[in-house]
């Protein structure tokens, strides 16, 4: 009869909420692909906003991480005119420099990003001198083959006092005197565990940067369920005339690896396995059987989520998380990464769209029922709560760039490179992250399918 019971637990969660991928639930359908690629004509783009205290005119729909010729093609003959690279992507910036020669320069606003470290090894606050960052500056213009940088900014800014770099600064202000960039911006998704833990939060950071007075754009993460502390830092950045750039802003991601996770780590222990995790996990004051009723409660509310919409695929509540951001006012141009031909046509047919009735009715339900799946960017308020300071926000953003952004390999080599403790503590752990969240979301089992799929041969 226990085995029984475990195969029924196994197949409820199999043919639940993560079963109806297979039905087109988080993923495209072949009909909607095939309808999609065929469309020739390419949507445009129906809004350009004024990018801060720039003056520029930047299309409302800006262009993320894209490594294909044929995509960024797209993208710029839809009219998008603000492209996101950093130093850390070369490979988009080598596809960018291929078509460079054949666009109007001017009618482009290119930023990029510079980090405070190099390679993969962390480097202090101090680490980089003037030359350094100039060093720095020069190879993306070159790769880029381009003159000069519209914007410059710190590449995921972990401190209030990198913000403050007289090296950076110094650097920025010479490139500006030799013609070779415009203005100066800073970015923050979040955590960063290159060396020793840096915490302070995305909201303090970037409300740094806008008090200090040299940095003219910023890049940060906003959603509908990460809307309340992100809303803020818009709205200071409005009032001071700051340009305001977004990622991260669909939540939503598939359910196969806290699947797999669940059904190979939790639900699938033999008898003595599970019973020797039940006394462990006790000692630390956890029952397994309260875990067990959570997970199932999550999987019954995500399923009868769909079924009172009606959904059939992502594309419905992806869109109204897209025009959730667009219908902010403060929010200038949506820097978003897609991965092949068909989503970006529909991508490109949300400019200049609003939040609906509908809209918001899916958002606050998603919220509501759904909302404890997402692991919020940039948040963190977990992290503190590890015995072993697991990176938390840091490792769940390498899990994205996997399975939301399709890049593999970038994430694999950061997650291989990271210099803390690794997700692999995780699955014998009691939770402690789960029971600090907030939100719900069921971190741990989260960070051990995060570890599966990033630690991949």
């Amino acid at each position: 009869m226990r085995k029984k019971r475990g195969l029924d637990r196994r197949n409820f969660i199999k043919n639940a909420v993560f079963g109806l991928i297979g039905g087109g639930w988080l993923s495209r359908s072949a009909d909607s692909a095939r309808q999609a690629a065929a469309d020739s004509e390419t949507p445009r783009i129906k809004e350009y906003r004024t990018l801060g205290r720039t003056g520029f005119k930047v299309s409302d729909l800006g262009m993320g991480h894209v490594e294909d010729e044929g995509l960024l093609r797209t993208f710029l003959d839809a009219g998008v005119n603000y492209i996101d690279t950093s130093e850390g992507y070369r490979y988009n910036e080598r596809t960018l420099g291929n078509v460079m020669d054949s666009l109007d320069r001017k009618s482009l606003f290119i930023t990029s990003k510079v980090m405070f470290r190099t390679g993969y090894t962390h480097s202090s606050q101090l680490g980089i001198t003037k030359e350094g960052f100039l060093k720095k500056a020069y190879r993306i213009l070159e790769s880029l083959r381009t003159d000069y940088l519209d914007c410059l900014m710190i590449s995921t800014c972990e401190t209030v006092e990198m913000l403050k770099n007289e090296a950076f600064h110094a650097a920025t202000e010479q490139l500006k005197k030799e013609g070779r960039l415009k203005f100066v911006g800073a970015s923050n998704h979040g955590s960063q565990f290159w060396g020793p833990p840096l915490k302070e939060p995305m909201e303090k950071i970037l409300l740094a940067a806008a008090e200090d007075g040299r940095f003219d754009v910023v890049l940060m993460a906003y959603n509908f369920l990460k809307d309340d502390k992100s809303e803020h830092v818009l709205e200071v950045c409005s009032q001071k005339n700051i340009g305001t750039t977004l990622m991260k802003v669909n939540p939503i991601r598939t359910y196969n690896e806290m699947k797999e996770w669940l059904e190979e780590n939790l639900f699938s222990k033999s008898k003595e396995e599970r019973e020797d995790l039940i006394r462990r996990v006790a000692e630390q004051g956890v029952s397994i059987e309260e875990e067990d009723r959570r997970m199932k409660k999550k999987v019954e509310d995500a399923q009868e989520f769909l079924k009172r919409h009606n959904l059939k695929s992502d594309k419905e509540i992806r869109d109204a998380a897209i025009r959730f951001v667009l219908s902010n006012p403060n929010v200038n141009t949506v820097c978003y990464t897609l991965k092949n031909y068909s989503e970006t046509l529909e991508f490109l047919k949300l400019s200049g769209s609003r939040l609906t009735s509908r809209d918001k009715e899916l958002l606050a339900s998603y919220s509501r029922e759904c909302g404890s799946l997402y692991c919020r960017h940039a948040c963190g308020l977990c992290e503190s709560a590890c015995p072993h300071q697991v990176p938390v926000n840091t490792i769940m953003r390498y899990d994205h760039y996997f399975v939301a952004q399709g890049r593999e390999k970038h994430a694999m080599a950061e997650y291989a490179a990271l210099a803390s403790t690794k997700a692999n503590v995780c699955q014998n752990c009691p939770g402690y992250c789960e029971s600090a969240c907030p939100y719900g979301v069921p971190v741990q089992a989260l960070l051990a399918s995060a570890h599966q799929t990033l630690s991949l041969p």
